[in-house]
């Protein structure tokens, strides 16, 4: 799991920026850490302070490491800092192992890569040369500056043995990235979230069960001809079969496309949520609020915390009703405030110190963690 991370001139993180997610001595919602780690945090602040930005380092490690296309990298740079070199470092704890991973690059190059477990140095990269130390040493001169030479040793060697790395990249492409605002989800693995695909993989038992669990008012189909009170759909082969919501005491079946942004929204998150609490992994999440009620916020947000055993979420949320001791822990919260030419900056709520029995969102609003925009109305 994410220990720590670490940035310096990444977008509008300008200044050198620690993200710590081990866990403080607050006490309550054991639920919310796996050992000494805390499962995620949430990012909260104005608009365009930088809380995307925040999550962004992590999203950017697996594209980097599993995607087949090409990443622009000077797009990561901060525009207004005269520092050439954009450094990012990450710290995991993997059964009890430490792995330290970083990399830096300049405009369209990579410039220095470092990997460590242990302590004990893996992989060392400065521009187009490199050691790596598995089985046995061996030294590279022709390494390709706009690729990870990490990504280039784990599709050649798959780590040679090495349990520690090969456990550690497991749990990388279990992740998946969700923007809850265009509804586009991003998985690691090869495999395919998009709801339509799960639902013709996996069929509808395990979001039904969710909704029955959590006392919904409604389950979905997901057919090609339905109907009932003289309203009747049936899809041709071409359109293949849509998603229905059935709401009890309506007999009446609604296509996905007429229901709420809310419920679309959902409906789109769940097979993600689902499997990455089944299988753990680090679930990233930007736009969480994107037509969810408060209170089903709050329900997603309990179930990832409470079911995941090996899963982390990182997110970025609008809704200040998530800012509860009974939801997350003041360890688990970042505020995110822009400072101008000096950047983006990071306030952790538990650098405040608040007691359990303080309301955190009222502290919030008040101005106490930052983060909050000033309008200039009356």
């Amino acid at each position: 799991m994410l220990k720590s991370m670490k940035i310096k001139n990444f977008k509008c993180f300008k200044n050198e920026t620690v993200f710590d997610f081990k866990k403080t001595n607050y006490k309550q919602l054991d639920q919310n850490t796996a050992g000494k780690i805390l499962k995620g945090a949430l990012f909260v602040g104005d608009n365009a302070s930088g809380k995307t930005t925040a999550i962004r380092p992590i999203k950017l490690l697996l594209d980097l490491l599993f995607k087949e296309q090409d990443i622009t990298l000077f797009l990561y740079t901060c525009l207004f800092s005269n520092d050439p070199l954009t450094s990012l470092y990450y710290e995991f704890e993997i059964q009890g192992h430490e792995i330290e991973y970083s990399f830096s690059f300049s405009g369209k190059s990579l410039v220095e890569e470092t990997l460590s477990v242990d302590k004990k140095v893996i992989l060392e990269r400065i521009k187009n040369n490199a050691k790596l130390q598995l089985e046995s040493e061996a030294v590279f001169h022709d390494v390709e500056d706009s690729l990870l030479f990490l990504r280039r040793v784990y599709f050649n060697t798959r780590f040679a043995g090495n349990d520690i790395l090969i456990k550690w990249f497991e749990f990388l492409k279990k992740s998946i990235y969700i923007d809850a605002d265009t509804r586009r989800v991003c998985t690691y693995n090869g495999e395919k979230l998009n709801v339509k695909k799960y639902l013709e993989e996996h069929g509808t038992e395990k979001i039904n069960r969710f909704f029955h669990d959590y006392r919904f008012n409604y389950e979905i189909q997901y057919t090609q001809t339905i109907g009932n009170k003289g309203v009747y759909y049936e899809l041709s082969d071409d359109e293949g079969k849509e998603i229905f919501f059935q709401r009890k005491g309506i007999d009446v079946p609604i296509p996905v496309f007429m229901e709420s942004a809310g419920n679309q929204t959902l409906v789109n998150m769940l097979p993600s949520i689902l499997e990455v609490v089944e299988r753990g992994g680090m679930l990233i999440i930007d736009e969480f609020s994107s037509g969810l009620h408060n209170k089903l916020e709050e329900l997603l947000v309990k179930y990832i915390m409470k079911v995941g055993k090996e899963t982390q979420l990182f997110f970025v949320s609008h809704s200040t009703n998530l800012l509860s001791n009974a939801i997350l822990r003041p360890d688990q919260i970042y505020s995110v405030e822009m400072e101008g030419e000096e950047g983006s900056k990071l306030n952790r709520f538990s650098n405040e110190q608040p007691r359990l029995a303080q309301n955190i969102e009222k502290m919030y609003l008040g101005g106490v963690f930052g983060g909050i925009p000033e309008y200039g109305t009356n």
